[in-house]
């Protein structure tokens, strides 16, 4: 698919997008749908895309999931997750009926916004502010995606860990099959899984980790703090993603964002990076920012994640 076909579906589907940097190198943002980002490279959108999601609506009886990349509140799972608010897992109707609102725009920057009232687990509510500050630099054979994702708590009370755990978390959707992998340094990497054990998914050669992300299995894996940054190989496509998330603020303490029973507490395995592999041709390459240990008002969430797309 490329750009202007994107625009298009976004037009019959009755959605806003807005363009960061142009139609043939840039990012598609849609403004009605999450938020969501679609990278452009050389006039080719590069996350998958599914066009379901932009011509119809999440309701109840099922969610559309629009591809591209998603800003997220953390965790997903336990006594504290936002996609366990019913008891029973849904993304949450704040965030599908969210309308991001282009509040900054320079020349190769855009900062989107919205409002978004999480309820975690616990029934608790927490009023939110989700911010995606996007820039775009293209090179020779290759394109920067710089985006400063930001999570603004707005409630007026000061809320406690053990009442509150909350944090930003970017999760990049692509297409994917025969070859595909996602490589990162092995070098006192700290790797669990999420849901079953996918050990055999994984190697180590030359130095690097070495985790199949084919469609032969679903699986998803956390990654420690000490891992600087994850890319994923794409094969079909000669194109190489490399994601980077900056380092936590020391007031900062990355968390569990495990998809696990509301009945249960997190664990203290904290994710920086994650990778989910999905056995119907997709795949997903997610970082993750951090949270405090007293939540106030006013409070403002953030990490820096850089996405480099290289042809090879």
């Amino acid at each position: 698919m490329n750009g202007n076909e994107l625009i298009e579906l976004f037009k019959n589907g009755g959605k806003r997008c807005h363009i960061t940097g142009t139609v043939e190198n840039g990012v598609i943002a849609g403004l009605d749908l999450e938020g969501r980002l679609y990278t452009v490279m050389d006039g080719i959108v590069m996350n998958r895309v599914n066009p379901a999601a932009i011509s119809g609506i999440t309701t109840r009886s099922g969610y559309l999931n629009p591809g591209g990349d998603g800003l997220w509140p953390a965790p997903e799972g336990t006594c504290y997750g936002y996609q366990y608010g019913t008891g029973s897992w849904r993304v949450p109707p704040g965030l599908t009926g969210a309308r991001f609102m282009v509040m900054e725009q320079t020349e190769g920057r855009t900062r989107i916004e919205a409002e978004v009232d999480l309820v975690n687990a616990s029934g608790l509510g927490i009023p939110a502010i989700f911010s995606r500050d996007v820039s775009v630099t293209p090179g020779n054979k290759c394109l920067t995606v710089k985006v400063i994702e930001s999570i603004q708590y707005i409630g007026s009370k000061t809320l406690s860990r053990e009442e509150c755990i909350l944090a930003p978390w970017t999760l990049c959707q692509f297409d994917c099959g025969p070859g595909c992998e996602v490589v990162f340094p092995a070098a006192n990497a700290e790797i669990w899984d999420l849901y079953d054990l996918s050990d055999d998914c994984r190697c180590v050669n030359d130095g690097l980790v070495h985790t199949g992300t084919d469609s032969s299995r679903r699986y998803q894996i956390g990654i420690g703090a000490s891992v600087p940054w994850i890319e994923l190989h794409l094969p079909h496509k000669n194109l190489k993603i490399k994601r980077s998330a900056s380092k936590l603020p020391e007031n900062m303490d990355y968390i569990d964002i495990a998809d696990a029973s509301p009945s249960t507490r997190p664990s203290d395995k904290g994710t920086r990076y994650s990778v989910y592999s999905d056995m119907n041709g997709f795949m997903e390459i997610e970082a993750v920012g951090g949270c405090p240990s007293v939540l106030k008002p006013g409070a403002v969430l953030s990490v820096e994640v850089i996405t480099e797309y290289r042809k090879s």
